[in-house]
């Protein structure tokens, strides 16, 4: 019984290698193969990363007789990759996992169901944790003086401090579970929590060199601080050069710090999977119901998707949240910019408004909602086309919906240009007529595309949103239109002027939406009824 559990705990933790979530069903064995090459690839790519860093930090700490520090570095590095990969996988398969009640209604004590999750957490944070640990064993091997116990120590260190990756994802899913239980708009919140990884990825990518150089600069302060706050991450060090006495040590904190999570876990365990947290309650009110029209209604049914789908939001509407960032951020560092652009262009200063229209339209192709509004009916598409309204009010609430949510947003960074570049009055005017064109036309290619490529048989809707060829054509399309636009100009800069160019350009989006609103009011609706 306990080889099952194990083994079954292990397939639903890595169903992702063999299983093809468009279908639900299992891939051939060249589809597993094929799919799990590709993750070693990436994984291969990742690893590099992380062996270029340890390249540059091993031999300077060792030289300065710190290459416990080395160890220590990276250990917390891969520490917070694992509890990343694992915790929420910790959170859906500990906490919320769909068989609970079907294993708890077995004749299966519930220390080894306990037991078999745990593992299956073990071994996501390890495969996570590996891909920092792997090169900082072979650069430490490459690098620093070896002995047999320094060997033997550095290979048992990425288990051991695996356990507590373990650890810390115990609890952290347990906090997780916790929140989401209490949080009434959870994808709202799961929208905004997104939003501040990718923040905080990008800030903590664009700073890791200068923090791996401030390291070098200060090495024994900052060994000094981590024998301070992170005590056992100091003997880890040790341990990986060879003291046997810190690998006790080490292997001791994090073995007490694991029981103590699962004496925690084995008494509450039962409460917490059988606890049903998502049920939120209200109470009824009596109030008045305001009436609308039907165009108003769909559109509300559009906004209602777009806010229910964090998967949604954040890979079709992300440009709504970085044009505003994007403005502030030119009002802020406009003066450098202006600088810097000004001994870049010094001769061709009438060339900056065409390349700020390029940014902002560059900006605005990351809002596509229109790409995979239809695909995203799915199943349901009946309802709809069975509505007692023309199918193009249907449309238009799909093309009002990605209008909203970019044609606003994209007035604020127009308007820090402005401010910035304090163009002629030709560009003033027409800089965002331009902006407010190019968004509606890329709607309406979105739209006419998906209706022309829709995918009505998908069970994840992350399949229409974010592999439908609708959003991909609509995304690079975008992108290849504004360069078009920008390698034309450069071929005609010395018979016009980029007044002139941007006005022709303003002229042809209007033209070309014109002739797409119309087909999708006829043909395209038509389309659409027939779907």
């Amino acid at each position: 019984m306990t080889k099952a559990l194990f083994r079954k705990q292990m397939m639903e933790v890595f169903s992702w290698v063999y299983q093809d979530r468009k279908s639900g069903k299992n891939r051939s064995k060249g589809g597993i193969v094929g799919f799990a090459l590709m993750y070693l690839v990436l994984f291969g790519f990742l690893g590099m990363i992380f062996y270029q860093a340890a390249a540059m930090l091993c031999a300077p700490l060792i030289s300065a007789n710190l290459g416990w520090l080395f160890f220590a570095l990276m250990g917390l590095v891969a520490v917070m990759l694992g509890v990343f990969g694992s915790v929420f996988n910790t959170y859906a398969s500990l906490y919320k996992a769909k068989d609970n009640d079907l294993l708890l209604s077995l004749p299966i004590p519930t220390a080894k169901i306990l037991s078999a999750r745990l593992f299956g957490v073990y071994a996501m944070g390890l495969m996570y944790e590996l891909i920092v640990m792997l090169p900082t064993l072979l650069v430490y091997f490459m690098c620093a003086p070896l002995n047999a116990a320094s060997v033997i120590f550095s290979l048992l260190i990425p288990f051991v401090l695996s356990v507590f990756v373990l650890t810390l994802s115990c609890i952290l899913g347990w906090v997780v579970a916790l929140v989401s239980g209490k949080l009434k708009h959870k994808n709202i919140v799961t929208v905004v929590l997104s939003l501040v990884f990718i923040a905080l990825y990008y800030y903590c990518y664009s700073q890791a060199y200068t923090m791996l150089q401030s390291i070098l600069a200060n090495p024994q302060k900052v060994g000094d601080s981590i024998k301070g706050a992170l005590y056992p991450f100091y003997h880890m060090g040790l341990a990986a050069e060879g003291n046997a006495l810190s690998m006790l040590l080490f292997t001791g904190i994090i073995a007490a710090l694991f029981f103590a999570v699962y004496a925690v876990l084995s008494r509450s365990f039962l409460k917490l999977a059988t606890a049903n947290r998502g049920e939120a309650k209200t109470k009824y009110k009596e109030k008045a119901v305001k009436t609308g029209n039907a165009e108003s209604a769909l559109f509300g049914k559009e906004m209602k998707r777009f806010l229910a789908s964090p998967v949604y939001m954040l890979n079709c509407g992300l440009g709504t949240v970085i044009m505003p960032i994007a403005a502030v951020a030119l009002l802020i560092k406009g003066d450098a910019l202006m600088e810097m652009l000004n001994g870049v262009f010094a001769e061709a200063l009438d060339f900056l408004p065409l390349l700020a229209v390029a940014a902002i339209c560059m900006c605005a192709t990351m809002n596509d909602l229109t790409a995979s509004s239809v695909s995203l009916e799915g199943k349901s598409l009946w309802l709809s086309q069975a509505l007692p309204v023309p199918p193009w009010s249907v449309l238009k609430a799909k093309l009002k919906l990605h209008l909203l949510l970019t044609e606003v947003p994209v007035l604020l960074p127009v308007l820090a240009v402005e401010i910035v570049l304090k163009p002629t009055v030709g560009f003033a005017v027409l800089l965002p007529i331009v902006s407010a064109l190019f968004v509606l036309f890329m709607a309406l290619v979105g739209l006419a595309l998906n209706l022309k490529m829709p995918n009505l048989t998908w069970t994840n809707e992350t399949v229409p949103v974010k592999q439908g060829m609708s959003v991909m054509i609509t995304l690079f399309g975008g992108w290849a239109v504004v360069i078009a636009l920008g390698l034309l100009y450069l071929a005609l800069a010395k018979v016009i002027s980029s007044l002139v160019f941007l006005a022709a350009v303003t002229a042809l989006l209007a033209i070309l939406s014109a002739v797409l609103y119309r087909w999708m009011q006829t043909k395209g609706a038509k389309i659409f009824a027939a779907l």
